[in-house]
């Protein structure tokens, strides 16, 4: 990224640049910041949105096309609000995140010239991390249950609908999870799950010839690191660690989802049937046996490659997501599981 191109939080090449800071100054803080800054500027969109709302909107000159430039710049406003030193938010969740003060950052190389340092709250001496993870907890439900109760069908990019939602909060997730991979942070949640799939893996790769390492990554990609994987009514686990759907000839127990699809770029929900298992065992065991039994799946067996295996697997239309095989080899590449494999031993 040059000095002087402003962080667009909205701009889906953005987290491309900030995969590009990881790389390039992996072990520092300016990822950590990065990542804060995108998350404060679609939270300041979403506010907007709310006030938007609440705005009386039966004037003559309201019609489709207005809502449009609206939109657009209400957009353009949060991600100015954001700049600099913005509301403060970005710092406080520079430092849950757990970075540490310092005098300059990557983000000031990525302002507009005179937009840094001025403006906005000065929240260096609050210390609230609980509070502030609950907060950020709750206004993303907030954003989504607002969004199943008032989604309009507009040509703009309108953050109110379901699906849009959805991708903001994926949006934050990705980054704030890309800054922890180029830190190496490891959470106990991330490093029991490889703990506890690892031997399931090595065996699996047995049978693949896939690394054990790829397969526990894909896990991951697939269920937050064990966090959001399917459970079934009763909230009891379906073990399901790759998310493989139940077809006809299924005759085990299955799990219901509405799950987010992607075709010709856009997303949309559906309905889905998922396989169900009775341990963590018996989930490598099947997707070993459709990794090798599928002619589709040709191209990944045996491949050691971790571009050429999350490659492997978009092609032959394991996930439709066009981001998956980007996303699979960042973790498989990313410090989070490097360092959770090396408390392994």
């Amino acid at each position: 990224m040059n000095a002087g191109v402003q962080l667009n939080a909205f701009d889906p090449n953005s987290l491309r640049d900030l995969q590009r800071l990881a790389r390039t100054d992996g072990q520092s803080n300016d990822t950590l910041r990065a990542a804060a800054k995108q998350f404060e500027a679609l939270f300041m969109q979403m506010v907007m949105k709310s006030m938007r709302e609440a705005t009386p909107s039966n004037s003559m000159l309201d019609s489709e096309q207005t809502r449009m430039y609206q939109s657009l710049l209400d957009q353009q406003l949060a991600l100015n609000l954001s700049q600099g030193r913005g509301t403060g938010l970005s710092e406080t969740i520079y430092r849950q995140l757990g970075g540490k003060d310092d005098k300059t950052s990557a983000i000031d190389a990525l302002m507009l010239p005179g937009q840094g340092g001025s403006g906005g709250f000065d929240l260096a001496g609050v210390t609230r991390r609980p509070a502030v993870s609950a907060a950020m907890q709750r206004a993303v439900l907030a954003g989504a249950a607002d969004a199943l109760s008032g989604a309009k069908d507009t040509p703009a990019f309108d953050v109110g609908s379901t699906v849009d939602n959805a991708l903001l909060e994926a949006r934050f997730r990705e980054a704030i999870q890309s800054a922890r991979d180029a830190t190496g942070a490891v959470s106990s949640q991330a490093r029991g799950f490889v703990t506890e799939v690892w031997p399931h893996a090595v065996e699996a790769s047995k049978r693949t010839g896939i690394p054990p390492a790829f397969m526990v990554a894909q896990a991951a990609l697939e269920t937050g690191w064990g966090e959001k994987q399917l459970r079934h009514a009763d909230g009891s686990p379906s073990y399901n660690l790759f998310n493989i759907k139940a077809g006809s000839a299924w005759t085990g127990k299955t799990v219901d989802r509405n799950v987010t699809e992607y075709a010709g770029g856009r997303a949309y929900t559906e309905p889905s049937r998922f396989r169900s298992y009775a341990s963590y065992a018996e989930s490598f065991r099947d997707y070993a046996e459709l990794m090798a039994r599928s002619p589709r799946y040709a191209g990944v067996l045996g491949q050691t490659d971790a571009s050429g295996f999350a490659r492997g697997l978009q092609d032959a239309g394991y996930a439709t997501d066009p981001q998956y095989a980007d996303k699979l080899t960042r973790i498989i590449g990313g410090a989070t599981l490097r360092n959770a494999l090396a408390t392994i031993g």
